[in-house]
């Protein structure tokens, strides 16, 4: 009698961890699917913004969702439910338009309907030059074993959003455009301007191009962890001196 009670118990107790786990599972995908999905930055195109070894929650709920926004990305409709447009200088997780199983994060830059264009390094919206000023330069120490000066800018966009971008080197890039963004679609760019892949190169050539609406996945929102580029986020015991400490919780503005 207290053998089969006992396996009573024991089968009892395997169900409620099955249900547990299946239930943790569902509402995993549902946050996963509606609300935050964890993303990590592979390069340095986003800097001094986004480092390489930033983990980030992206809110996909901000600009509605499509099908980009379910897992493995079903073609089960076209368009977005509940859309919202993106505000420009939103700094944006979306899938590349030459190969959307690719996830990209830039900043908008140009809404539909702009001409965006490159003069001189100086970025122009409408044929109006975006306000800009020279600041302390941003000083790289990750990527060799020399600290190196970077010259660094602050741009403020015409709605009032302030961020900064690099200046590496005279880039084929610092002249380019015009460029007339199409109804439905975006214009992005990386703030390392220099080192970005982004609207200002074609498809054709491997670029970005225009971003169409459908294509937006969520907004970066708040870094929850960061570690040094070239570090694993899996050596637990290299935290103290390999994880970026004053980056966590931030913002991303």
């Amino acid at each position: 009698m207290s053998v089969t009670s006992g396996a009573k118990r024991k089968e009892g107790g395997l169900a409620e961890t099955a249900r547990v786990i299946f239930h943790a599972l569902i509402i995993a995908l549902v946050i996963r699917t509606f609300l935050f999905q964890p993303f990590n930055i592979p390069s340095g195109s986003m800097k001094a913004t986004l480092l390489v070894g930033d983990y980030l929650f992206v809110s996909k709920y901000s600009y509605g969702y499509s099908h980009y926004s379910l897992p493995f990305s079903p073609n089960l409709f076209s368009g977005r439910i509940w859309g919202s447009e993106p505000q420009r200088g939103d700094v944006i997780v979306f899938r590349l338009p030459r190969d959307d199983s690719t996830d990209y994060i830039k900043r908008v830059i140009g809404m539909p309907g702009d001409t965006v264009q490159m003069i001189q390094g100086a970025l122009y919206i409408n044929g109006e030059p975006v306000k800009r000023e020279q600041i302390e330069d941003f000083i790289e120490t990750e990527e060799g074993s020399r600290a190196q000066r970077v010259k660094r800018w602050r741009e403020t966009l015409p709605n009032g959003v302030s961020y900064t971008t690099l200046d590496l080197y005279d880039s084929l890039y610092d002249n380019a455009g015009p460029y007339k963004v199409p109804a439905g679609h975006f214009f992005m760019m990386g703030d390392n301007r220099d080192n970005s892949t982004d609207s200002r190169v074609s498809p054709d050539r491997g670029g970005v191009g225009f971003v169409p609406f459908e294509n937006l996945v969520g907004r970066a929102q708040i870094i929850f962890f960061s570690i040094l580029e070239g570090e694993h986020a899996w050596q637990v015991w290299r935290w103290p001196w390999s994880v970026r400490w004053d980056r966590l919780f931030t913002i991303v503005r």
